[in-house]
C-alpha cells in the first residue's frame, strides 16, 4: 500500500488534494494524481481566498492527527489544490501516529 506521506528531515511530509468550499469538513480518502503519486483528499468549507481555506485544512489536520496547529505549515501548494503540509517533530513516532490515526482512510488505491 502507498502511502500519502513520508519521513523528511524534521518531521513527516503529507502530500493532500484540497477540495474548498465543501459541504463538510472531512478526509474524504486516498486519490492517486496525474503523476502517480498517491495525496489525502481533505474537504473544507472555507473558500480558496485570502488563504481561508489552507489555515481550514491545517486546523482539521491538526485535530485528526492529534498534533498541535503550529507543528503543520504548508511547504508547497499555497495557491494550487496539491498541497505539501509539514508534520514537525520526529519522523519514527509521527509515522506511527499517522498510520494509526488515518487509519481509516488509508485503503489502496
Amino acid at each position: 500500500m502507498r502511502l500519502p506521506f513520508a519521513a523528511a528531515p524534521g518531521g513527516v511530509r503529507l502530500a493532500v488534494r484540497l477540495q474548498p468550499k465543501a459541504s463538510a469538513e472531512r478526509i474524504q480518502g486516498l486519490v492517486e494524481e496525474a503523476d502517480g503519486r498517491v495525496a489525502l483528499k481533505v474537504a473544507v468549507t472555507a473558500p480558496p481566498e485570502a488563504g481561508k481555506a489552507n489555515a481550514a485544512l491545517l486546523a482539521l489536520l491538526a485535530r485528526v492527527l492529534r498534533v498541535k496547529r503550529r507543528d503543520l505549515s504548508l511547504e508547497l501548494g499555497a495557491a494550487d489544490r496539491r498541497k505539501l503540509v509539514l508534520v514537525a517533530g520526529d519522523p519514527a513516532v509521527l509515522v506511527a501516529a499517522m498510520e494509526e490515526a488515518l487509519a481509516p482512510w488509508l485503503k489502496p488505491v
